[in-house]
This record gives structure tokens, C-alpha cells and sequence, in this order.
């Protein structure tokens, strides 16, 4: 097979695929039914205001056109509580996954008939299914990128956190209420976590929330039970005038402990990796020191 005739069926394939797509856009979709009372919730309410904060960029049109395009059933679970804590649009997160399954696919092609043009003869089917493949990679890799970014933030968000309890316990030491400790001691940081939590405090004076609740709805909006721990122990703070400053202290140094063996169980885990590297060296330098004597005792 030619290589003309292998760009004569990549085209083919590309322009029946678009015809394709184009009668799935005009075939008519049913819409989510958990999807959409997500998004009617108070808390999707919010989502949406946040998200429509500044105009829209390529990428989150892509992905607003993609979300009214393609059924619901065509997306897999959507990491809500990854993207809040990550503070990522929706309409940017799945732009980004068709985005990117559009450059794979678009990728194999081009491979191929760079190939082709340098005289290489690959069947048309190589470059057909490595597209596939990297689509397939594409699509699913901002799933990895928003959980390891979500993961990483999470664990900064509880080194700040822990800070941030041993500051409120401060001030209420010294006297002030509840609301003014949260709200003064999220003043003091300048890191994104005081930040957040700043913005969340701030909004409880107009939304008629008390602190504590807004916190804890912020925790378990995010996956962030450490946070709805400080709720709780605040709510007790306010609402029965309890003396915290024992218990926050308490909960601050638990966290740190449990930060630092997480720390050492990371280090002892990337030593045992290390380990491994030279167990294959030592395995390769006795192999150069055997060779030599097998190869003389299997001559003679």
C-alpha cells in the first residue's frame, strides 16, 4: 500500500468521523438528572458564580460547547471536590479533556505522514490506532494531573491549617470572640490557604452563616476533614462559650504528628526504592565477574 493511498484513507477516515460527531451534535441529548440538580444546589449556585468570576478562555469554551454537546452517560465521574479545592472551572476541566484527546488523535496522523514523506512504509493502521491510543491517554490524563494536584494541595493546605488553629487558639487566649480569632488569624498568613479561608470568613457577615458552619461546609466541600474539625471545635467555642485554646492546641499537635510520620513513611519508602538500584549494580557486577569463568569452563 502507498503512501498516497494511506493519506487518501486517514482523510476519509478523519472526514467520516466529523460527519459523525456532527450528526451526534444534532442528535437530541437527555440531560443528567443528578447533574443538573448539582448544579441548581446552593452550593453549585455558588460554584457557577465563582466560575463566572471573568470571561471565558478557549479551553473553557471548548469545554462549556463539550458539556452541552456530548450526553452526560460520555463523561466519567467528575472530581468535584478536586476541582473546588483547586479552585478549576468545570467548563476548563473538561475543555482540557478534549482538548488534549483532540491533539492525540490529531497526533498519529501527523506522525505518520512525517514517516511516510521520510520513506518509511507503515500500514495505515499504525498510525489509526495509535491515535486512538493517545486520545484514549488524552482524555484521561487531566483526570491524573487534577487528582495529584489536589493531593499535593491538600497536604499543604493541612501544614497551613495547623498554623492557623495555633493562631486562633492565640486569640482567644487573649481574649477576643470567636469570630474575631478566625477572622484576625486568617489575616495574618498571605499563602493561598489564608486566603480562602479569608474569603470564606468574610462572606459569612452578608450570608447569615455563623463561621463555624461556613467552615465546616468548606471542609466537607473540599475533602478536608481537619477543617471541619476547627468547625466543630469553634461551634462548642460559640455557641456554649467553652474555653478551646486545650483543645486546639491538641488538635494542632495531632496534626503535626501525623504530618510528620506521613513524612517518614515517605522517606523510608524512597529509601527502600534506592535499595533497589544497587541490588541490580551489585547483580551486574557479579555477572562481570562470573562471565569470564563460565565462558572459559564451557570453551574447554
Amino acid at each position: 500500500m502507498t503512501g498516497t493511498l494511506q493519506l487518501l484513507l486517514l482523510g476519509g477516515s478523519l472526514i467520516g468521523g466529523g460527519f459523525a460527531l456532527l450528526l451526534w451534535h444534532l442528535a437530541p441529548s437527555e440531560p443528567d438528572l443528578g447533574d443538573v440538580l448539582t448544579r441548581l444546589s446552593p452550593a453549585g449556585a455558588k460554584t457557577s458564580t465563582s466560575e463566572a468570576s471573568g470571561p471565558p478562555s478557549r479551553i473553557e469554551r471548548l469545554g462549556q460547547w463539550a458539556l452541552k454537546t456530548f450526553p452526560a452517560s460520555a463523561w466519567a465521574a467528575t472530581p468535584v471536590k478536586e476541582l473546588r479545592l483547586l479552585q478549576i472551572s468545570t467548563a476548563r476541566y473538561h475543555g482540557e479533556k478534549v482538548g488534549y484527546a483532540l491533539g492525540g488523535l490529531a497526533l498519529g496522523p501527523v506522525a505518520g505522514a512525517f514517516l511516510t514523506l521520510l520513506g518509511w512504509n507503515i500500514p495505515v493502521a499504525v498510525p489509526l490506532l495509535g491515535s486512538l491510543v493517545l486520545a484514549v491517554a488524552g482524555f484521561f490524563l487531566p483526570d491524573y494531573n487534577v487528582r495529584d494536584d489536589a493531593k499535593k494541595a491538600r497536604r499543604e493546605f493541612a501544614r497551613a491549617l495547623a498554623s492557623y488553629i495555633d493562631l486562633v487558639g492565640l486569640e482567644r487566649a487573649s481574649g477576643s470572640g470567636p469570630r474575631q480569632a478566625l477572622e484576625v488569624a486568617a489575616q495574618v498568613g498571605d499563602s493561598w490557604v489564608f486566603q480562602r479561608l479569608g474569603e470564606e470568613l468574610a462572606r459569612t457577615r452578608w450570608s447569615g452563616v455563623t463561621p463555624w458552619e461556613a467552615l465546616h461546609e468548606l471542609g466537607d466541600e473540599l475533602g478536608l476533614p481537619e477543617l471541619s474539625d476547627l468547625a466543630d471545635i469553634m461551634r462548642l467555642s460559640g455557641e456554649d462559650g467553652t474555653q478551646v485554646w486545650g483543645s486546639l492546641r491538641a488538635r494542632s499537635t495531632g496534626m503535626r504528628a501525623a504530618m510528620l510520620n506521613h513524612e517518614k513513611a515517605r522517606a523510608i519508602e524512597v529509601s527502600e526504592r534506592m535499595t533497589i538500584p544497587m541490588s541490580m549494580l551489585g547483580v551486574v557486577f557479579l555477572a562481570l565477574i562470573i562471565t569470564p569463568a563460565l565462558l572459559r569452563v564451557l570453551s574447554s
